[in-house]
């Protein structure tokens, strides 16, 4: 814990100084040392979509467990986490929530309660600064129907918005990172092209993996549910992290690396947009 608290200080300081990334948008997320698998087997990458001294925001949190995950083994130390519940009704879903929102408090962490991520840009208290990450986690609207088409559309129309409002919040290099299971409905959202609707393209996408984030499990709409057998755990299915940033940030980018043909930026943004499987 004190080796923790003396990292968070040291970047703490550094992001009080106003150091900036020097790294292109498409340049590879932060990759952790290989993690060696049982059996004798190959050693998989681990990746993180942020450094810890980014400006995060946290959308659409459940019980809290992956900001606290952040900050606590990552050393995040300009964390935003928010969520779409009310406290009460938080820690009545999520009575596990109060210990990770009091945790992060006590790290100078901030937590936001009754925050709709389809209207982040009329939050004065997100808005106040740019943001170098606002990452949303399995975003869902719940139950609103038991029709999958309709299912379909009211988290695509929740995807829309919330891409609509989170790019005017980003910095220049900024990314917005969503993370959704591999597997339908959430394949039939074809979130790429929601995404490109308002003006942001994949930057890249990788796997999302569960075990990068110790103390982390993946929260319900509904809250907590108990059930024979341990229950359902979404941390262990499947899932993608996509990474997207602003389509202008993104061809300055290539026109800085030597693309400065607008037909070949235009096709090396389709060709990276149609890949599927950046990184595993």
């Amino acid at each position: 814990m004190a080796k923790a608290k003396a990292k968070r200080r040291k970047l703490e300081k550094r992001s009080h100084k106003g150091v900036k990334s020097n790294k292109p948008i498409g340049a590879s997320p932060k990759k952790l040392k290989p993690k060696k698998r049982g059996n004798g087997g190959q050693s998989k990458q681990e990746v993180l979509p942020f450094e810890a001294n980014d400006q995060i925001l946290l959308v659409g949190e459940g019980d809290f467990s992956f900001a606290r995950s952040i900050v606590e083994h990552h050393g995040c130390v300009n964390v935003t986490a928010t969520c779409f519940d009310t406290e009460v009704d938080l820690n009545r879903k999520y009575p596990q929530s109060k210990t990770h929102t009091t945790y992060l408090r006590s790290q100078s962490q901030s937590v936001l309660h009754g925050i709709d991520a389809t209207k982040l840009s009329q939050q004065k208290r997100i808005r106040a600064s740019r943001l170098d990450r606002i990452i949303f986690n399995f975003p869902h609207v719940g139950g609103k129907s038991t029709d999958v088409n309709r299912q379909v559309r009211h988290n695509q129309d929740l995807l829309v918005r919330f891409f609509g409002t989170a790019l005017p919040l980003l910095t220049q290099r900024g990314t917005v990172v969503v993370t959704l299971f591999e597997a339908e409905p959430y394949t039939l959202w074809n979130v790429r092209d929601l995404a490109r609707h308002v003006g942001l393209v994949v930057v890249r996408s990788f796997r999302f993996d569960a075990g990068v984030y110790p103390g982390y499990r993946h929260a319900r709409t509904v809250g907590n549910i108990a059930a024979k057998g341990g229950g359902w755990k979404g941390e262990e299915r499947a899932a993608r992290t996509y990474v997207f940033c602003a389509k202008e940030s993104y061809d300055a980018v290539l026109r800085a690396a030597g693309h400065s043909n607008s037909n070949s930026t235009e096709k090396k943004r389709k060709a990276d947009e149609s890949s599927s499987d950046d990184e595993d």
